[in-house]
Order: C-alpha cells, then structure tokens, then sequence
C-alpha cells in the first residue's frame, strides 16, 4: 500500500500505476483528500490518494474464470472503476474550471487574446445586430436615480472595515464617486501589488466579489484601481486601438480582438468617443467571448 500525492487526481492515477508498473484498472484506490485551489492563491491542497495493486492470484482468477458468473463479475466490477475514474476527473475538471463572470469586471488571466490581427471571427458576421442599446438605456434609467456620493461613503466605511482584517500592509482604501453610476476603489501601498496576483487571478476575483457585493446592493457598477494596474491596462488598449481606428478609417468598418473583461468596456467608450457617428457595439461569439464591432449606420 503505497500514499501518493499529486497536484490532480489524474496525476496521482498516473503516478500510481508507474510506481507499481500496471494499469489503473489493476489498482485498490481510496481517494483521502481531493485537490483544492484553495482562495486567492492560499490553502491549496493536493490530491492524495492511497493505492494497492490486487494480488497475482486475484488478476489470474480474472482473467481465467473458470465459470460465466465469474468472467461476468470480472466485467461488472472493472466497468465500475472505470466508471469512477470517470467521474473523479469530471469532478477536479469541475473544481478548477474558472468561473465565468458576465459583468463591467476584470475576467480571465490573459487580458487581450492572442489571435491574429486578421483572424476573422467568422464569413456571416452581422455589422447590424444590436444586444447593447437595450441595456445601455435602461441601465440609465435605473442608475438616474441613484446617490453616489452617500454610497460612495457607505462603501468607503465598510471596505476599510473589512480590509483592516487582512495580512496586506496596504493604505487606507479610497471609495469615490467615478462617474454618476460607477464608484471607484483604489487599493494603495506596500503590498498593493500582491493584491493583482500572477496574470491578474487575484486582481479577477477580488474585482468580482466588491462588483456583486455593490452592485446587488446599490445597483452601481465598479472601477477597480489596484496600484496602477487598471491605468496600465487602458494604455495597453489604446495601443492596441491604433490598428483598429486604421481599419475604421480605411474600410469605414471594423472588428476588435476577443477582449475580456473590463478592457471591452474601455475600448466600447474609447470607440464610441473617436467614432459618435458609427454604429459601435458589443457582440458576443457562441462562447460567450466579446468583441467589438465598427459600422455604419443603416437606413431602413
């Protein structure tokens, strides 16, 4: 009997049946622990298995039954463990699959994708289709009405509450009033910068969490600055619009990348700001990844 630990399941399935040179399906395994992520990058945890490879005498008896019960058994119980070993990948597949987060926030690890300038995102792409400008005027609508400099202290008050808990040696949190529905957070200090994380991963989840948090509650959206790092993004996109205003005033028309996040928020008013007389929206792939589409307007 030998304990295994690895960083999936899958891996320590691998690992098992290399330590004791056979298949998996030849193996006793008792899973002890599963593997977690953990939060924000802390308590992760490996899987650890525990593994017995069956008896010589038991594999012979499988292999050679001697009746049509025991070569049905021998069917039935290997269709189980298979069966399991199924099921246990679907679950750490599960378990470290990242959320997918359909609001203003900062999203997935990398900001910008990285296809081709001219990879187009398909022959029937629709110039004329519209999915934002409902939203853009009811949201309007609904955040009139709204005091954003009283929840602007509100928030200011319980976030430095909250964060004076944490291990970060960070400054006081500054909540104001960005624009008439968006509230600012800044985020200063010596370990400020531990707060974005590898590729963004904590930038992501903390952005996701203060967004639900005052936008279930006050009906506001959110502009998450954390050391300079959001003001780093939006000069990244600006570069990155150069080409596409290039297109734009070549073809009279154009496509963004696939941009994530808060950045398809960005380039959409930087877009709308350069082009007031173009048709100028967001659109989504089957996926769910969004672009932005550049065009003219049509007359019926």
């Amino acid at each position: 009997m030998k304990k295994i630990e690895a960083n999936s399941l899958n891996q320590a399935y691998e690992d098992a049946a290399t330590l004791f040179e056979c298949s998996v399906t030849e193996l006793t395994i008792e899973v002890v622990q599963r593997p977690s992520n953990g939060f924000l990058g802390l308590f992760k945890k490996p899987a650890i298995i525990v593994a017995v490879k069956n008896s010589t005498s038991e594999r012979e008896k499988e292999q050679k039954p001697k009746t049509t019960q025991v070569k049905k058994e021998h069917i039935e119980k290997k269709k189980v463990e298979e069966k399991k070993i199924v099921e246990e990948k679907k679950i750490e597949e599960k378990e470290n699959l990242s959320p997918v987060i359909l609001n203003d926030t900062i999203m997935p690890a990398s900001f910008v994708s990285d296809q081709d300038d001219d990879d187009d995102l398909g022959d029937a792409l629709d110039y004329t289709a519209d999915y934002d400008d409902e939203y853009d005027e009811t949201h309007e609508e609904e955040s009139s009405g709204v005091n954003i400099q009283n929840i602007a202290k509100e928030v200011d008050r319980d976030i430095n509450k909250l964060f004076k808990l944490t291990c970060f040696s960070i400054e006081k949190v500054e909540v104001s009033a960005y624009d008439n529905e968006t509230l600012l957070v800044e985020f200063k200090g010596d370990d400020a910068a531990l707060l974005i994380g590898k590729e963004g991963y904590r930038y992501k989840a903390l952005s996701y969490m203060i967004f639900n948090w005052i936008n279930s509650k006050y009906e506001v959206q959110l502009r998450l600055e954390i050391a300079e790092f959001l003001q780093n993004q939006e000069e990244s996109i600006g570069r990155y619009l150069e080409s596409v205003y290039e297109n734009v005033d070549r073809d009279g028309r154009a496509q963004t990348k696939i941009l994530d996040g808060v950045l398809v928020q960005i380039a959409l008013k930087e877009l709308r700001l350069k082009y007031p007389q173009k048709y100028v929206v967001i659109r989504s792939t089957r996926d769910g990844l969004k672009y932005i589409i550049i065009n003219d307007y049509y007359n019926n």
